[in-house]
């Protein structure tokens, strides 16, 4: 019975052992740093307290609401209006007035606003929602933001709202993220007949070389014998 496992074992090991040195690798890797600095907190200014004005309710056009929200930047308090439809605008609080979609040099001033530190940009690129870049993992109009330590800040093209911060060590994370969860497409899904398959797997191999500390004890004493 233990030369059965002990064959077993050796089967399973080559069949698994690429999925377990990548679910260690990656795992080592991504509790290397703590949670705070992955997601870039470091680098977050804190939110600015709120004007004491009195705001002046925004004009919705007729198009029907799903919640409005009163936020503050470096231009001053704004209504965020989210639609039913799912889109969002930005209206002055002041006034009322909607106000136009975030150019490139608004995102810039915004995305320095938003750091902790000071750090020149590099690069300023608009992105549609439906072509949102896998880092962002929103589907919504964005401003990428890069500085030169490779940090990405995300504006809402809409709204002006920072929608994320990436790192570099976060894009190194979110790529053995996907390697961990075996989805390297679009690193969300947790829970897929290949993960399942391995990780049953990986489990049986355990559990099969956990009994043969056993039987190789039997197997010497009937040698012995």
């Amino acid at each position: 019975m233990h030369s059965k496992f002990f064959r077993w074992h050796i089967w399973l090991g080559w069949l698994i052992g690429v999925p377990i040195i990548l679910w260690t690798a990656s795992g080592l890797l991504m509790v290397s740093q703590p949670i705070e600095m992955v997601r870039g907190n470091h680098l977050r200014e804190a939110q600015p307290a709120l004007d004491p004005i009195m705001p002046v309710a925004p004009i919705l056009e007729g198009r029907q609401t799903q919640n409005l929200t009163l936020q503050q930047n470096t231009q001053g308090p704004f209504w965020v209006i989210t639609y039913a439809d799912g889109g969002k605008r930005r209206a002055d609080a002041a006034t009322g007035k909607l106000l136009p979609p975030i150019a490139a040099a608004d995102a810039s001033a915004l995305a320095i606003a938003a750091r902790s530190d000071a750090s020149a940009i590099t690069s300023v690129q608009r992105f549609a929602a439906d072509q949102s870049p896998l880092d962002l993992r929103r589907d919504r109009p964005s401003w990428q933001v890069i500085f030169e330590d490779e940090a990405r800040f995300y504006i809402d093209a809409d709204t002006g709202e920072l929608l994320a911060v990436r790192t570099k060590f976060w894009r190194a994370f979110d790529f053995m993220w996907g390697l961990h969860i075996m989805d390297l497409q679009t690193r969300e899904d947790t829970s897929h007949p290949i993960l399942i398959g391995f990780a049953a797997l990986a489990l049986f191999g355990s559990i099969l070389g956990f009994v043969m500390l056993f039987t190789r004890g039997s197997r010497k004493r009937r040698k012995s014998d």
